[in-house]
């Protein structure tokens, strides 16, 4: 009867590491991240080994997660634009390196809804979180940058924006309705960046965050404590061995932190002015024009820049606007 109980324990023990959520035990202990790094030290060094396999980890995850759907494939390695994406191929990336994120934003406070992780029935990494969103919602920088990329794949991301942090960090958002930034734009900590939504490879809203170091996809609860709504310290140790671990230990605290987002923030629809789903309107070639629209208006709930307007149209950021106008979006 002990050792069943033991191994109950040690098995709970073992999937709440895995699970990705990076929350406190009680949902009153809310800490600054430099006045909470003791008490994670001292959680992480009572871990010990579990002395569990990752076969049976992996399917506790699982049945957690029952529903949910494929990830994506890498960008930085798999993408359509890999090129593009990934300029760190060529480089030597440090075994450890030290990377200040004490100046941050949450992207959105939303739950996590999936963890990072190996999907064995998948087969595929996840290599980022996902977090719940209702289409429209703001989406914020995570730290100060610069816009390196804002881009659509159809079969993964939706559309998508890579963030290069002045920490030497960079963050993906993906399945995205629209953008309220363009490239090389510099955007400091919680700026909005761009508009929640359901494009791409989705079956529901949601955003799909990732950090990376030049290119190695970090797990995000290594260095946010979503539950928490802060990062768990004022820096992060970036480590080749260890950069997919997370710093979890109460996968509770995210389902309690659930339950008060859904009380506070229900679902709602989304319904741009010419009355469609920003989904269909964001697969839309041409606009019209609308009373009160702008070119900043039209480009952020279609997935596109105003730059991009104005080439396509042959118009300036000036240019006035007439209702029943025709816009081509793309």
């Amino acid at each position: 009867m002990f050792f069943k109980k033991l191994l109950k324990h040690t098995l709970t023990s073992a999937a709440a590491i895995i699970i990705g959520g990076c929350f406190s035990l009680h949902a009153q202990d809310f800490r600054l991240p430099g006045q909470h790094l003791s008490q994670h030290d001292k959680l992480l060094a009572s871990q010990g080994n579990a002395g569990i396999q990752v076969d049976n980890t992996t399917k506790y995850l699982e049945s957690l997660f029952n529903e949910e759907e494929e990830p994506e494939y890498d960008i930085y390695t798999e993408g359509w634009e890999s090129g593009r994406v990934n300029c760190y191929a060529n480089l030597t990336v440090p075994d450890r390196m030290v990377i200040d994120v004490s100046k941050f934003s949450m992207p959105h406070p939303g739950y996590i809804t999936s963890p990072y992780g190996y999907r064995r029935r998948f087969r595929r990494m996840h290599k980022g979180v996902d977090l719940k969103v209702n289409i429209g919602d703001t989406i914020r920088a995570a730290f100060d940058g610069r816009v390196r990329i804002t881009n659509f794949e159809r079969r993964g991301y939706g559309y998508y924006v890579v963030v290069r942090h002045t920490n030497d960090l960079e963050t993906v958002y993906g399945h995205l309705s629209g953008f309220l930034v363009e490239p090389d734009q510099y955007v400091k900590a919680g700026d909005p960046i761009a508009l929640g939504g359901n494009t791409g490879r989705s079956t529901g809203p949601h955003l799909h965050f990732e950090t990376r170091y030049m290119g190695y996809a970090i797990n995000p609860c290594a260095i946010f404590d979503f539950a928490n709504q802060t990062t768990h310290t004022d820096t992060y140790t970036f480590d080749k061995d260890t950069y997919q671990n997370a710093r979890n230990f109460s996968p509770d605290a995210n389902s309690r932190y659930a339950q008060e987002y859904r009380k506070n923030n229900p679902a709602k629809p989304y319904v741009t002015p010419t009355g469609k789903s920003s989904r269909a309107s964001a697969s839309a070639s041409v606009y019209s024009v609308r009373k009160g629209d702008s070119l900043s208006k039209i480009a952020s709930r279609n997935g596109t820049t105003v730059a991009r307007l104005c080439r396509l149209n042959g118009l300036t950021t000036s240019s006035k606007l007439k209702p029943g106008q025709k816009i081509k979006l793309r």
